[in-house]
């Protein structure tokens, strides 16, 4: 059996401010049609992904894009072809969007989405979506469990929506209470939060996944938790694509700037971040000297967000 083509397409997350997406349904007479999907098309040869989508949702849906940040990149395997989705987070454009080439449009919640079926390809990248641009890692060890819990109560009226536990200092018994406190919650406002480095511990107190160090993921060929989200801890490219290899939900990229806590340590720095990243099947968090007023500079280096300690309490 021959292998089918592979190709290249551009596509665009259209996201308005009130959060929700833009999927456009395959017209018939195409492959798939009736499928729901991100709007895009294939990258003509000598065409830059971003031109490529620039032309493309000009013709499908009479609209030109202005910020528009390169994002994840998947691979998917159809029956006809092997598409390489080379994704963009599209936030502002001008014009209203329009099925030019008659196909329904409809804005989306990528948390719940009322139409189907979509195309296979873009589960994965809706789980992506659904990964807010704070991830927030604990610091009752800082600041006291008493205060802490204040503070987070704090941050999930302020729409954090994602906590990794990080108490290395804590005995068992007290880290068990603790972690059961902060996953009752963060789910008490849809939150959700990972356990950092032991998988037990996020079953134990039914948090929604583990963040595993560099030395959990680095030496194994299988993926290192099953049936939960896990995320990993990279300080470089090739750990990045080992842990995209081991199927990571995503990852956290460190140290981007210098932090109080290791002063005059190596940086990776902004442009080695972007680089870094680029072409991953995952969103990565940039972490290390964060504070939220560099969220943008995040997104314009490709991260998917930052990942905040003392900066978010």
């Amino acid at each position: 059996m021959s292998t089918p083509p592979e190709i290249r397409v551009a596509v665009g997350v259209i996201r308005r401010t009130d959060g929700q997406v833009l999927l456009a349904q395959r017209p018939a007479g195409k492959a798939m049609a009736g499928y729901w999907e991100f709007p895009g098309g294939k990258i003509e040869p000598g065409e830059t992904p971003r031109d490529a989508l620039a032309r493309e949702l000009h013709e499908e849906l009479l609209i030109d894009i202005g910020n528009a940040q390169p994002w994840i990149t998947r691979t998917f395997h159809y029956p006809h072809a092997i598409a390489r989705l080379e994704l963009f987070r599209v936030t502002e454009w001008q014009g209203e969007p329009h099925g030019r080439e008659n196909q329904q449009l409809s804005w989306q919640d990528p948390c719940r989405i009322t139409i189907e079926p979509l195309l296979p390809a873009n589960h994965d990248i809706m789980n992506a979506l659904r990964l807010p641009l704070i991830y927030a890692i604990t610091q009752a060890g800082k600041l006291g469990a008493e205060i802490f819990m204040e503070r987070l109560q704090v941050a999930l009226h302020n729409d954090v929506r994602l906590v990794q536990i990080r108490e290395k200092d804590m005995d068992a018994t007290t880290l068990h209470r603790f972690a059961g406190d902060v996953v009752t919650l963060c789910h008490a406002h849809g939150a959700r939060v990972l356990i950092n480095s032991d998988t037990g511990l996020a079953r134990g107190t039914g948090a929604d996944g583990v963040h595993l160090q560099t030395a959990q993921f680095i030496d194994v060929d299988t993926a290192p938790v099953t049936g939960m989200m896990w995320a990993a801890s990279c300080h470089n490219r090739e750990e990045l694509l080992h842990a995209a290899r081991l199927g990571a939900d995503f990852a956290v990229l460190s140290p981007v700037l210098p932090t109080r806590s290791h002063p005059g340590a190596p940086v990776i720095g902004w442009q080695g971040f972007a680089e870094a990243v680029s072409d991953l099947p995952m969103p990565v968090y940039a972490l290390g000297g964060m504070q939220t007023g560099l969220l943008d500079t995040a997104l314009a280096h490709n991260a998917h967000g930052i990942a905040m300690l003392s900066g978010i309490w």
